[in-house]
């Protein structure tokens, strides 16, 4: 045999006999702690679903480290700023929520990240209902009929909301629609503040999500005059859906997805959405996230990157006929 083939031969033997060891050293992703970053306070909504999904991830992980990072302000957006422009390996993701990522893009006149280019959906983890809810000490309604009815004697009607921009503003919106009436939405930095002015009397109702208002109706501190979504939700089934009470239109849910930076390799986006599907939708993990309030999902990246294209059209018309822009 020839030195040339000969040469060839044990080079190429020799490739293969390491080969085994060589893929054995390839690390398997994740092998440090994944951050999710949120963009609102501890103990809201996304903060809950969150923490609920990286408890899921690291047990699926081996117990790795899935770290919640609150990053709150402007209605999500400095947190959404900072995760597209994050390191695109993985170990960065953000729990996206329809403002940031539907809503944002119509009511701003800059954004500070373009939700379409700098990101990738991997996952939509919930949706989550609203409830219109009153403090029964200053409202006599028992629904939405009577609300309805009892506001148009007074010398206006306050809604107040989790900030300009979110879907309770532009909700607001839409039942002054469904109920012939022009809403002044009062604009409230937390869900807190908002809840206060409920209690003080300063506004007289408020769109909150199901995970918020639930707690708040079975202590009877507040009263549920009717949910948002297309059916009762489990965690207040007593409820009535505002469709249900003569308001066909007036159906709008929010929810949470997460999102990794733009050019994230396709394999670990693949990974990511296959993990986080099995967490939400194992018995334990989808038992907690309803017991929280809201329904899983668990959707894939394209179906999540459908739902955040068809919400960015409808929100959108809901923003231009307001008229709202930010600055």
């Amino acid at each position: 045999m020839p030195r040339f083939n000969r040469r060839a031969l044990a080079t190429a033997l020799a490739a293969i006999a390491l080969a085994p060891h060589a893929f054995a050293q390839t690390p398997t992703y994740p092998t440090r702690p994944v951050r999710i970053i949120v963009g609102f306070p501890a103990s809201t909504g996304p903060d809950i679903v969150a923490r609920l999904l990286a408890q899921k991830l690291s047990e699926a992980w081996g117990n790795q480290g899935v770290i919640v990072d609150n990053k709150p302000g402007a209605g999500g957006l400095i947190a959404a700023s900072e995760a597209a422009r994050a390191q695109p390996d993985g170990y960065t993701l953000m729990l996206g929520e329809t403002g940031q990522l539907a809503i944002a893009p119509s009511s701003y006149n800059k954004l500070p990240y373009d939700p379409q280019k700098d990101f990738i959906p991997v996952s939509q983890v919930v949706t989550s209902d609203f409830v219109l809810l009153v403090n029964p000490q200053k409202v006599p309604a028992k629904n939405v009929k009577e609300f309805a009815a009892w506001t148009q004697q007074q010398k206006g009607l306050f809604l107040a909301t989790f900030g300009a921009g979110t879907p309770g503003h532009f909700g607001a919106f839409m039942y002054g629609e469904a109920v012939k009436q022009k809403p002044e939405p009062v604009h409230y930095k937390t869900t807190s503040d908002a809840l206060g002015g409920l209690f003080s009397g300063d506004v007289q109702a408020v769109f909150a999500s199901v995970a918020l208002a639930a707690p708040n109706v079975k202590s009877g501190k507040l009263a549920a005059l009717g949910s948002t979504g297309a059916t009762r939700s489990p965690s207040l089934p007593d409820v009535p859906t505002i469709k249900e009470q003569g308001y066909p239109t007036l159906e709008f849910n929010s929810w949470f997805g997460i999102v990794a930076p733009a050019k994230t390799p396709p394999e670990i986006v693949a990974k990511l959405s296959a993990d986080i599907q099995k967490a939400v939708n194992s018995p334990e993990g989808k038992q907690k996230i309803e017991d929280a309030g809201f329904r899983v999902t668990g959707t894939t990246g394209t179906e999540f990157a459908r739902i955040i294209a068809a919400d960015t059209a409808t929100w959108g018309k809901a923003v231009v006929a307001t008229g709202f822009k930010a600055d």
